[in-house]
């Protein structure tokens, strides 16, 4: 389960970072009709089962993982869910929301200026879950 958990984490932190590193800036540079009409469809596309079984899944054997009774198992089991479910629930779907119901240049601006930082720090809170699983098989 360690090992899942720790692909799993990996590979979030590699969605996240791509956004970070490729998608967002794209978005960015594109007019805001264009970049805005864009981020829409990725919001609704990214509710699928691939998406979705590996984001909560990771959860749910990371969690399983922790209870194996490895702290560094912990600690990544609390990234993972603090920093990848938590972040995107308590943080980034309010904002999808919003661009779906406003969907204006000026909340577009104010968008990416919250939304892109945020997901740095779901990248790099998913990449430590993902070393701390790691860890937790090693020692």
């Amino acid at each position: 389960m360690t090992i899942i958990a720790a692909l799993g984490c990996g590979m979030m932190a590699g969605v996240f970072f791509a956004f970070s590193a490729m998608v967002m800036p794209g978005l960015r540079r594109a007019e805001p009709a264009e970049g805005i009409a864009a981020m829409r469809s990725i919001n609704t596309a990214v509710v699928n089962p691939a998406f979705v079984g590996l984001f909560l899944g990771t959860a749910v054997v990371g969690v399983v993982a922790a209870f194996e009774g490895d702290p560094w198992a912990w600690a990544g089991a609390a990234l993972y869910v603090l920093g990848g479910i938590v972040l995107t629930a308590a943080f980034h779907i309010p904002r999808n929301n919003e661009l779906e119901r406003l969907g204006t240049p000026e909340y577009w601006e104010r968008y990416l200026r919250e939304w892109v930082p945020a997901n740095h720090a779901r990248a790099l809170l998913s990449l430590a879950a993902s070393a701390s699983f790691v860890l937790a098989v090693l020692y």
